[in-house]
């Protein structure tokens, strides 16, 4: 499946790393009886959050189609259920795998049409909505 794709020159700079692992919410703040204390938690990634953290939202819809490209990892035109278990890591090479349970809470809320995938119209969609 060639997962392994490179990010073309034009794509570069698109979203910056440190936005990325700030996003990848792998910590939730707690409180006890005196100061916050910070623990890791599952299912913790929040599609609304990250590309609002990672400025996704202020993107162009251009910008936005480049992001939908890295994503497709395959290159068929669609991000299938494989492929959006590692976004993270399509936007830096630390970014976590999202558990399954996160990965089909993700393609349940971009996959408009209910056929499996996310096509380009409904990435740009997804964005807009977060």
């Amino acid at each position: 499946m060639g997962m392994g794709r490179k990010v073309q020159p034009e794509h570069v700079g698109l979203i910056k790393p440190r936005d990325v692992s700030s996003a990848n919410f792998p910590w939730t703040l707690e409180t006890c009886h005196a100061p916050f204390i910070l623990r890791r938690t599952a299912e913790s990634f929040s599609h609304k959050k990250f590309f609002e953290m990672v400025g996704l939202k202020k993107k162009s819809q251009e910008d936005i189609k480049k992001i939908f490209h890295i994503l497709d990892k395959d290159g068929s035109g669609f991000i299938e259920e494989d492929e959006l278990k590692f976004i993270l890591k399509g936007f830096t090479p630390n970014g976590r795998d999202l558990s399954d349970k996160e990965t089909k809470t993700l393609l349940a809320a971009g996959d408009k049409d209910g056929d499996g995938k996310i096509g380009i119209d409904e990435f740009i969609t997804l964005v807009a909505e977060a």
